[in-house]
């Protein structure tokens, strides 16, 4: 049985090297914060103001790995989902540069640093960005960079190619 491929809004030659743009906007509540770091980080300062209070960070204020998830999430709803993606090799240089608070405003800002096809599969394309949280104030509170593989358009893959 021939299944037709799905059709996508973007592919990989829709990454190219400068491509920017920017999405989101989410505001966090001290219920949300207090929720993840309950579940995932229950790390004093992401649990209570009084916690915070008594930390590095003066306050209650949220996990890295929820800004992390946040930037995901804000990904996906803005294009992700309408992608060729195959998902992702991996991320590097996390960084949280600023505490992010009850009240703040999130959104992110991607920039594209590399895309190559790969050598061993010519039908999958990498790319390469650098993601940037700004809160409010546009102020960077998380920067990290990561891998997407994404399907090529009509380059075939190597085993759909009859002889």
């Amino acid at each position: 049985m021939n299944i037709p491929a799905k059709t996508f809004k973007y592919y990989w030659e829709d990454f190219p090297v400068g491509k920017v743009r920017e999405f989101g906007g989410v505001t966090l509540t001290a219920e949300a914060i207090i929720d993840f770091a309950r579940q995932f980080d229950p790390q004093p300062f992401h649990l209570s103001e009084e916690g915070g209070k008594n930390s590095l960070f003066g306050g209650l204020c949220a996990s890295g790995w929820h800004t992390c998830a946040l930037a995901m999430r804000m990904m996906c709803d803005a294009y992700l989902l309408e992608t060729a993606s195959l998902g992702s090799p991996g991320l590097e240089n996390i960084r949280w540069l600023k505490p992010v608070r009850p009240g703040d405003t999130l959104h992110v800002r991607t920039v594209v640093l590399e895309a190559r096809p790969l050598d061993s599969k010519p039908h999958v394309g990498l790319v390469r960005n650098r993601w940037e949280m700004l809160n409010q104030n546009n102020e960077e509170v998380m920067q990290m960079e990561g891998y997407g593989m994404f399907l090529r358009r009509d380059v075939p893959k190597a085993d759909d190619i009859r002889a």
